[in-house]
């Protein structure tokens, strides 16, 4: 709950200090003395928009600093989550420059807006006529549902299994999406090597095609220069080995009377035989050598697949391509098959699934048997606000999927007038009836919900008397179970403060500031009694008031 709030260069307030009873705390004033101010500068600590144009004194920072006690609220998480020091006196405060820039500090350590917004959003319900309230909000219908239901103990068992079961749904899609990837990798891999394999390379046999295509596209210019070669050498009558015979058979008488010359005739005897293997070899190559055309045709079909696969694989060589094939095959090796734990995972999550299920139909079963005294007892209370004709009716609709709060989705349906159609309640409730509905509703669930502060401005527009008394009650029981802060005109709804603060305007050496002040009994007879009647009050005003701060 908010205990103290210190306003400081904020529109027509040069400086403001307030300090908050528990239970209900209520704002009178004349119209324009900055009631309504207070609620804006409250706004600047619910992280709404800064505009230097509300500088009391534009040369000057604003501030404005808010302490709650926070320890009802289990916000001790949030705190740590967000590397902020928990206390349970904690201090929010913001500071706008005449720069234009603005400051946001919790417990003195400075955060963003957004983070200021969620604690704020948690500690203070800001109630002003059109706007967006939570009982527009479904997840806040469900829970004032589940409040009056007593669902609290099934939804935290709920509530823990659909943690686990969550954590289980993303780990599945997790697995299923890392399987399909990987088959879709692994299909491809796979294809790539089928087409290596299937090409079935050799190590080396790329260099021994290339040297067979080009002899067989040279086949007749190697045969004619072989068989020349041969004839030359060994078959012709002035043959190469018949000159050299020739030349051994007249050295030969001669090699016994010289060593030089027989190591000489040794070496002739030696060139004439490699000669005659040479003449052989070309004899033997130029039979082997044959013009096969069809034979061209495969080494061709044969080169041109290696050379396709080498430029795919952006590689030079059979060797890189060879590498590449072993590369592939290690890859695949390695690849594992997730198929166990996605059925084991699956089965986990289809038992999950049926136990939540379970629970989800308690939750849903309970939620329905509340409904119907929660509508009359609304019912009820709108009419003794003078809404008589105003209906509230709960529409709870069943699914199939599993949300993190059961099965059911919840809408609050209102009807203003007798006759009219049901239909949500944000497109069919005025501001009056809006804030009647929210204070009935709010009242209703008040003991079984942990409400931040509520602040009202004005709830009680519009009415007066009998309905002003009856909306002063509902203020009062709220305020048993709920810090309570209502601006208001009406004086019966003023006589049930526990703590009554009076704002007035006052013009000072040209400049106009508001002052507040905390009321004693005969201030706040006073106060009332001029809200009753005008100023200065009656003596029957007087009394007036004093009765109803009697009762």
């Amino acid at each position: 709950m908010i205990t103290r709030l210190q306003i400081k260069n904020y529109a027509i307030i040069e400086k403001v200090e307030i300090d908050f009873s528990d239970n209900l705390t209520i704002i009178t004033g004349e119209t324009g003395a900055g009631k309504s101010i207070l609620l804006g500068a409250l706004g600047l600590i619910m992280g709404k928009r800064a505009d230097t144009r509300v500088l009391y004194e534009a040369e000057k920072k604003c501030v404005v600093e808010a302490e709650f006690d926070i320890r009802k609220y289990k916000l001790k998480s949030f705190f740590e989550e967000n590397d902020l020091f928990y206390d349970k006196d904690t201090t929010i405060r913001r500071e706008l420059f005449p720069s234009g820039k603005s400051r946001a500090f919790i417990n003195d350590t400075p955060v963003n807006l957004n983070l200021m917004k969620q604690l704020s959003a948690a500690l203070i319900d800001l109630h002003q006529q059109f706007d967006t309230m939570d009982i527009h909000n479904v997840s806040f219908q469900l829970r004032m549902l589940d409040a009056l239901a007593n669902n609290s103990d099934l939804l935290d068992d709920y509530t823990e299994l659909y943690a686990k079961y969550r954590v289980n749904v993303n780990r599945l899609n997790q697995l299923i999406a890392h399987q399909n990837d990987s088959t879709r990798e692994m299909d491809f891999l796979k294809f790539q090597l089928d087409e290596l394999h299937s090409a079935e390379l050799i190590e080396g046999q790329q260099t021994e095609l290339e040297d067979e295509l080009n002899t067989l596209a040279n086949a007749e210019g190697i045969k004619f220069a072989l068989g020349k070669s041969y004839r030359q050498i060994s078959e012709d009558e002035a043959s190469i080995i018949s000159q050299l015979t020739e030349l051994g058979n007249e050295l030969s008488g001669f090699v016994d009377f010289n060593a030089t010359l027989s190591k000489s005739y040794d070496r002739l005897i030696n060139v004439r035989e490699e000669l005659q293997d040479l003449a052989g070899e070309f004899e033997s190559l130029n039979e082997d050598i044959e013009h096969d055309e069809a034979r061209i045709i495969e080494v061709k079909e044969r080169l041109d697949l290696m050379y396709k696969l080498q430029q795919k694989h952006n590689v030079q060589s059979l060797p890189e391509l060879l590498a590449i094939q072993t590369d592939l095959e290690n890859k695949l090796s390695m690849f594992g098959d997730n198929t166990a734990e996605i059925t084991e995972l699956e089965g986990k999550i289809a038992k999950q699934e049926d136990k939540l299920q379970k629970i989800a139909k308690k939750l849903s079963e309970k939620r329905h048997a509340v409904i119907p005294d929660f509508e009359a007892k609304i019912h009820k209370m709108l009419t003794l606000l003078s809404m008589q004709h105003a209906r509230l009716k709960i529409d709870v609709q069943t699914t199939e999927a599993l949300t993190p709060s059961g099965t059911d989705e919840v809408n609050f349906l209102f009807a203003a007038n007798q006759g009219s159609r049901f239909d949500l309640i944000k497109n069919v409730a005025s501001g009056g009836e809006l804030s009647r509905l929210t204070l009935s509703t709010k009242s209703l669930v008040a003991s079984a919900i942990p409400l931040p502060t509520l602040i009202f401005d004005e709830i009680d527009s519009g009415v007066s008397g009998d309905v002003a008394l009856k909306m002063g009650d509902i203020l009062t029981r709220l305020a048993k179970k709920h810090q309570v802060v209502s601006i208001t005109h009406s004086p019966q709804v003023a006589a049930r403060a526990n703590t009554h603060y009076h704002v007035k305007k006052k013009a000072k050496d040209g400049r106009t500031f508001t002052r507040i002040k905390e009321l004693d009994r005969e201030d706040r007879i006073t106060e009332i009694a001029t809200m009753l009647s005008g100023s200065p009050p009656s003596e029957s005003a007087k009394k007036n008031a004093a009765d109803l701060l009697a009762r």
